[in-house]
């Protein structure tokens, strides 16, 4: 994993695979890539590691970091940690257990599943909810792409993030306590690692500035297991092993969009998944327009985890297996909701530290030369055709213009200006060469 200054990024662009296509900058959510001299190159601050451009890149100029198996030989003991998305990658007559099962012969220790996380975190989200007195909507924070988002893009909607941990951080924290008893080990011998659908679930691990630190010890990626991973399924399988089954519906269903439990009447909740569509919503509630809403779920991927970035099968298959797996899994056992209760009150499910506002530097420090920028990008953007090509290494004429404010691009990258200015300067050199043709005919004529 990188680190820029304070910012972690589990993506890095390698020169010599990009070929500069534009790809990666035009669909990227916040605008965070530019292409300079051929190559694609990422601002930092506005990252938000959501995969857009893993995706989009078909050369394999975008590679993720995370960890690898091997990795984790510095740890005594390992426990897997798999997201719901795992088991949709593979056909849907191999039970969830097969594939946990399978994990154990993949390098892990342990395998566990998150189902009994998602159900106590959902009872801890309703006794939330049952207890809050603040603005609506709240917006669901188990996406960090979107606590991302939201922190550098609507910083003033960070209050409004739901404060309870998300399930894979339950599981982590329990996992954590109960194999440091079984074991005897001490915490920082045993690593819990997720087994990821997306680089923004490393990034969580690592710790964006103003969030709270993981309980998990790393991630690895579900793109980079799987080869292994089907290997060892298909050995379990020929073996003819049954493991019990611990997951179940209620756990399944937080990976995909709509799926998540309501935790408040479906009339008042909302669910949206994909960056720009959860960039539109988040507008809305920017300018107070869901307030009669009080629960939106975000997933940044299309479909929600089934879709992320270091998944390997169809999106839409993806998500059609989940809801065909559900149905054949049981509700799992019953939450022990006086456990849960108990736990909610000592602030065992609560974020200790929310996430803080890291919005994106002004155009300068000082407010009057800050104005002045403003004057001067909106004066250049005028003079821009307003079309997106994107051959200035821009995603857009205002972000091509607010970079020449920043000194951080020539106004004649702009292939429109170029041209502009390259016909006016062959319409003074004519006007010059006419000017000297006619003083030369005015002196031969007073010869």
């Amino acid at each position: 994993m990188r680190m820029a200054g304070h910012l972690y990024h589990a993506l890095r662009f390698e020169a010599a695979h990009c070929t500069g296509c534009m790809s990666c900058a035009r669909i990227c959510p916040t605008q965070a890539i530019r292409v300079h001299r051929g190559h694609a190159v990422m601002l930092e601050d506005r990252c938000i590691d959501c995969g857009e451009c893993f995706k989009a890149c078909q050369k394999g100029a975008v590679v993720s970091l995370t960890d690898t198996i091997a990795d984790l030989s510095k740890f005594v003991y390992k426990v897997a940690v798999p997201s719901p998305a795992l088991y949709t990658e593979f056909d849907p007559e191999i039970a969830p257990g097969v594939i946990l099962q399978a994990l154990k012969l993949c390098g892990f220790d342990d395998a566990v599943s998150m189902s009994a996380s998602c159900g106590s975190t959902t009872v801890a989200t309703e006794l939330f909810f049952a207890e809050y007195r603040g603005q609506y909507p709240l917006i669901s924070s188990f996406c960090p792409a979107v606590v991302r988002l939201i922190q550098i893009k609507y910083p003033d909607l960070v209050e409004q993030l739901m404060p309870i941990l998300s399930p894979r951080e339950v599981a982590a924290k329990e996992i954590k306590a109960q194999k440091v008893q079984e074991t005897g080990l001490k915490p920082e011998a045993i690593a819990v690692v997720y087994i990821t659908p997306c680089p923004a679930k490393m990034v969580a691990i690592a710790s964006h500035p103003g969030t709270e630190a993981s309980y998990f010890d790393s991630a690895v990626s579900i793109r980079d297991i799987f080869q292994i991973l089907a290997s060892a399924v298909a050995r379990v399988r020929a073996n003819g092993e049954a493991p019990a089954e611990t997951e179940s519906s209620k756990g399944l269903s937080w990976a995909y969009l709509g799926g998540v439990p309501r935790m408040v009447p479906a009339e008042n909740s909302l669910s949206v998944a994909g960056m720009t569509n959860v960039i539109r919503i988040l507008d809305d509630i920017e300018k107070g327009r869901l307030r009669g809403y009080a629960f939106v779920e975000c997933h940044g991927c299309p479909e929600g985890c089934v879709s992320g970035a270091l998944t390997v099968e169809n999106p839409y298959v993806a998500r059609a297996r989940a809801i065909r797996l559900s149905q054949s899994l049981g509700e799992g056992p019953a939450t022990e909701r006086p456990k849960v209760e108990a736990l909610y009150a000592q602030g065992f499910y609560h974020v200790k530290a929310r996430p803080g506002a890291q919005p994106l530097k002004p155009l300068d420090s000082d407010i009057s030369r800050a104005i002045a920028k403003m004057k001067e990008r909106d004066l250049i953007l005028g003079l821009l055709p307003g079309i997106d090509c994107g051959a200035c290494g821009a995603p857009s004429c205002e972000a091509f213009a607010e970079d020449v404010v920043l000194r951080h691009a020539e106004e004649s990258s702009c292939v429109f200006i170029r041209q502009r200015q390259v016909t006016e300067l062959v319409e003074r050199l004519s006007e010059l060469v006419g000017f000297q043709s006619q003083e030369e005919r005015g002196k031969g004529g007073r010869k």
